[in-house]
C-alpha cells in the first residue's frame, strides 16, 4: 500500500530527502497557517482600525490556551502514531486516530462551554479596556462557538502529516488560508461585518479541510484510518496521547500566561496601542518560528520512526540538520526585523503611532532570532523520541522558569522597554540549557551505541572454535 510504503522509507531513505519531503510541505503548511492569522490582522487593521488591532491581540492568550489544547491532543498522538508505524504496529495507530477525535469533541466542548459563560471578566483579565473589549469580545464569542471545528481540524491534520500524508497535511493549510482571505475580504468590506466577519471567515475556511482531513481517514486503502471499533475510549492510548503532548499544551499554556502578563504590562506602561503593537510584532515574528516549527514538524515522523526502530545515527542526523536550517531561517527574520522594520509594519496599519512603537518593539523581540532555533528544535526533539520530561522542562524554560520572573521584575525598573527587552534576555538563557541537555543526550546515544556493539559482538559466534 502506499501510505505503507511510505511510512517504511522514513527507516531507509536518505535524511536530506526525507527532510525534504516532510519538513517542506510542513513549512509551507506552517508558514501558510502564520499568513493565516496574519491576513486576519491585516484585513482587521484597514478595515476596521488601529484599535481593532488590540482588541485582537487581547483575545491572543484565548488562542493559545485553545492551541495549548489542540496541541495536546494533536501533538500527542501523531507522535504516538509515528512511532507505532516505526514498530509496525498499525492498530494501535488506528485506535491513537479515533481517540484523537474523541478527546478532540469532548475538550472542544468543555472549553468553549467555560469560556463562553465567562467571556467579558477573562477579556477584562488578559487586558482588554472599555475601548478595546468590544472588539475582542465580538471575536471570540464567534471563535468559541467553531471551537470544535477548530480542534479536530488541527489534530487530524498532525496525525495525517505524521502517518506518511505531508502533502496532504500541507494541502489542507492551503485550502484554509485561501479561503479565509477570500471570507475575510467578503465579510469585513462588501459585507460590513468588522472584526465579527473575521472570526466567522476563520471558522468557515476550517469546515472544508476538515471534511476533506475526515474523507482521507475514512479511506479503507489507508494504513491509519477510522474504524467503527476503535471509537472506544483506550485509556493506555489516552495517557500515551497526553504524555507526550504536555510539553507543548504546557508551553503554550506558559505562552498564554506570558501573552497575558505582557498585554497587561504594556497596557499599564504604553496604552493600547503598546498592546496593539505586540499584536503585530507577534504576527510578523511568528511567521519566521512557524517555518522552524515546520521543520520541526517534517523532523518529527523521521526521528519518531527511527528511534522506534533503534536507528540513532539517522536520528541525531536529523536533529542536527533541522537546527542547521533553523538558524539560518532565524537569522533571514533578524536581518529583516533590523532593517526595514518600519516597511514590514505598515502592511498591518497607517497610523503612525502604532507603527513606530511596533518598530521599537520588533527590533528588540528579534534581536537574538539567530540562535533560538536551537531551542526551539531541541524541545520538539525530545518530544519526538517520547522523553516527554525533557521536553516538557525545555519547554517551560523559557516561558516560565525565566521569562515570567523578568516580566515581574524588569518593567518596574525600565517602563516598557523592560517589557520588550525580558523576551531576548529570556531567549539567551534558554538557548545555553537547551544546547546543555542536547551535549548530554548525544554523549547517552554514544554509551547505548557502545553497549550494542559489545552484546551483538558477544553474541556472535567464535570463528577460532569452528
Amino acid at each position: 500500500m502506499e501510505d505503507k510504503k511510505g511510512a517504511l522509507l522514513l527507516g531507509t531513505e536518505s535524511i536530506g530527502k526525507l527532510l525534504k519531503k516532510y519538513a517542506m510541505p510542513a513549512i509551507i503548511a506552517m508558514t501558510a497557517s502564520s499568513l493565516y492569522n496574519m491576513v486576519d490582522s491585516i484585513f482587521i487593521g484597514h478595515g476596521v482600525g488601529a484599535m481593532a488591532i488590540s482588541g485582537l491581540a487581547i483575545t491572543f492568550p484565548f488562542m493559545n490556551l485553545a492551541a495549548a489544547l489542540g496541541s495536546l491532543v494533536g501533538v500527542g498522538a501523531s507522535t504516538v502514531t509515528a512511532i507505532e508505524l516505526g514498530k509496525k504496529n498499525y492498530d494501535k495507530g488506528c485506535k491513537a486516530l479515533a481517540n484523537t477525535v474523541i478527546l478532540n469533541i469532548f475538550i472542544g466542548i468543555i472549553f468553549s462551554i467555560i469560556c463562553l459563560i465567562f467571556l467579558k471578566p477573562i477579556l477584562y483579565f488578559f487586558g482588554a479596556s472599555e475601548e478595546t473589549l468590544p472588539y475582542a469580545y465580538d471575536y471570540m464569542f464567534v471563535i468559541l462557538l467553531g471551537n470544535i471545528i477548530t480542534h479536530l481540524y488541527l489534530g487530524l491534520n498532525s496525525v495525517l502529516r505524521a502517518s506518511g500524508h505531508p502533502n496532504e497535511a500541507m494541502i489542507a493549510t492551503i485550502m484554509t488560508v485561501v479561503t479565509n482571505i477570500f471570507l475575510d475580504w467578503l465579510f469585513i468590506y462588501p459585507l460590513g461585518l468588522g472584526i465579527k466577519g473575521a472570526a466567522i471567515a476563520t471558522i468557515m475556511a476550517q469546515t472544508i479541510p476538515l471534511v476533506y482531513l475526515l474523507r482521507i481517514f475514512s479511506r479503507k486503502d489507508e494504513l491509519i484510518r477510522f474504524k467503527r471499533k476503535d471509537f472506544v475510549i483506550d485509556f493506555k492510548i489516552i495517557k500515551d496521547i497526553i504524555s507526550v503532548g504536555m510539553s507543548p499544551f504546557l508551553l503554550n499554556s506558559a505562552l498564554c500566561v506570558i501573552v497575558i502578563l505582557i498585554n497587561n504590562s504594556l497596557k499599564k506602561y504604553g496604552g493600547d496601542l503598546s498592546v496593539g503593537a505586540y499584536g503585530i510584532v507577534n504576527r510578523i515574528s511568528f511567521i519566521f518560528v512557524m517555518i522552524v516549527l515546520g521543520l520541526t514538524q517534517g523532523m518529527q515522523p523521521i526521528v519518531s520512526y527511527n528511534f522506534g526502530a533503534r536507528q540513532f545515527d539517522r536520528v541525531n542526523e536529523a536533529l542536527k540538520k533541522t537546527i542547521y536550517l533553523a538558524i539560518i531561517t532565524l537569522t533571514t527574520g533578524f536581518v529583516i526585523g533590523e532593517t526595514i522594520p518600519g516597511v514590514v509594519c505598515r502592511f498591518f496599519t497607517d497610523d503612525e503611532q502604532l507603527i513606530e512603537i511596533s518598530v521599537i518593539g520588533m527590533r528588540v523581540v528579534m534581536i537574538t532570532f539567530p540562535i533560538i532555533g536551537l531551542q526551539i528544535v531541541s524541545g520538539n526533539f525530545f518530544q519526538s523520541i517520547g522523553n516527554a520530561k525533557k521536553a516538557i522542562f525545555l519547554s517551560l524554560s523559557r516561558q516560565v522558569i525565566f521569562l515570567i520572573p523578568l516580566l515581574l521584575i524588569l518593567p518596574r525598573f525600565f517602563g516598557i522597554k523592560g517589557v520588550w527587552f525580558c523576551m531576548p534576555i529570556s531567549d539567551v538563557v534558554a538557548t545555553i540549557l537547551a544546547a546543555i541537555l542536547l551535549k548530554r543526550h548525544f554523549k547517552n546515544i554514544r554509551e547505548i551505541q557502545k553497549k550494542e556493539i559489545r552484546h551483538f559482538t558477544d553474541t556472535m559466534p567464535n570463528n577460532d572454535n569452528q
